[in-house]
């Protein structure tokens, strides 16, 4: 391999969330943050943009729209025009925008619990109401959805939904059918449909990602699909993402929820996106051959040495959420294995309704960091 990921970089000595959030002797597996080095022409280009000095307000690049038009076209044979894509500062800020433009105060948004914190508070930011459709865990750790169920849910109030795909935490890449059937339903009661794409890049084997407004032009009118190199090329902390809506009325919507609220995206954010986007590709090739080895051994471990801790094989993302429900622990597993192991993990209860007894582990780091991860939370357990 061209790149070596199984550099451990010393991350203590940057302002990184990551590592400071806990004492220094904890390992962090939690935030969705990966301890790679980005991609050397990210690096370089940005390198570049510091060395020039001046840091007035910035212009987008002009190439930036078309590289991103390129892209969509090149990996999911979709067809989108400059005009309809938008950047902004970041995943998050895009559906709670859409929260704002598309719903008035007390109606509903729905989502898919359990699902990324965020989701969770948006419909309360913009005095909306969330309601929830419950994804249905299989026996093999697999969650499936319930049709029924997710259109039972939908009131009269409901105006908007927010999907995760690739899920997290759950590792899902919805089906081509699945999406479908989750469109016709929103389509059916009027719904406009946010789709955060943000780990689209991140798949793996055997796996495709199909953004939610690329399937058909009637869900094309109704969708806000939102994407970012950010978890792609490990350069969260730069704040650009981009939102794709096709149907012009939606577009003027959602821009005007924004005005005087959401300024631009920053000039060493725009630098790193192109550079991203045109030049990262490489890079990104080896990392998910690195990320699904990582997957593959963190799958075999756990049914090793944690056969009580039930886990799904994930289909994308570097996420892994784990059902510790059988530990019979007489507290909260992200508790236990901070205080016994001293590694961090996310709580499930942040995640919603069935996230209870859960965690969510990161992987996307070098495999010796994983595996101490692991083996100390095996450790733990064997000497309860």
């Amino acid at each position: 391999m061209t790149y070596s990921f199984d550099q451990i970089i010393d991350r203590q000595q940057t302002e990184s969330i990551k590592w400071h959030h806990y004492d220094p002797d904890v390992l962090p597996m939690w935030v969705a943050d990966m301890d790679f080095r980005s991609p050397e022409p990210v690096i370089a280009a940005l390198l570049d943009r510091v060395q020039h000095g001046v840091f007035g307000y910035p212009q987008e690049p002009a190439e930036l729209r078309k590289v991103v038009v390129e892209r969509l076209a090149e990996r999911y044979h979709w067809t989108v025009t400059p005009e309809e894509i938008l950047l902004l500062p970041g995943v998050v800020t895009g559906f709670n925008l859409a929260c704002h433009a598309f719903c008035q105060p007390g109606e509903d948004v729905l989502i898919q619990t359990p699902v990324y914190g965020p989701f969770l508070g948006a419909p309360k930011c913009a005095q909306l109401n969330r309601v929830e459709s419950n994804l249905v865990r299989q026996a093999d750790g697999q969650y499936q959805i319930d049709f029924e169920e997710f259109e039972r849910t939908i009131t009269e109030k409901t105006r908007l939904f927010i999907l995760c795909n690739p899920h997290n935490p759950i590792g899902r890449v919805y089906t081509h059918e699945e999406l479908i059937r989750m469109a016709e339903i929103c389509l059916h009661h009027g719904l406009v449909i946010c789709s955060d794409e943000i780990h689209c890049d991140l798949v793996f084997s055997g796996q495709t990602h199909i953004p939610m407004g690329s399937i058909s032009p009637e869900i094309a009118r109704r969708t806000i699909t939102l994407m970012a190199p950010s978890k792609t090329f490990n350069i969260a902390g730069l704040d650009c993402s981009v939102a794709v809506i096709q149907d012009a009325q939606l577009r003027k919507q959602f821009t005007s929820s924004g005005k005087g609220l959401v300024k631009g995206v920053n000039v060493l954010g725009l630098t790193a996106a192109l550079a991203a986007y045109k030049d990262g590709q490489p890079w990104l090739d080896e990392l998910l051959v690195y990320l699904e080895s990582n997957r593959d051994f963190m799958v075999q471990f756990v049914a090793d040495n944690l056969p009580q801790i039930g886990m799904g094989i994930p289909e994308g993302t570097y996420l892994a959420w784990l059902d510790c429900r059988q530990l019979g622990l007489d507290q909260n597993p992200s508790e236990f294995f901070l205080k016994k192991a001293r590694v961090a993990l996310n709580d499930g209860k942040g995640f919603g309704k069935g996230g209870e007894g859960f965690v969510r582990l990161n992987f996307g780091c070098p495999r010796s960091m994983l595996a101490e991860a692991l083996e100390k939370m095996a450790h733990a357990l064997a000497k309860r």
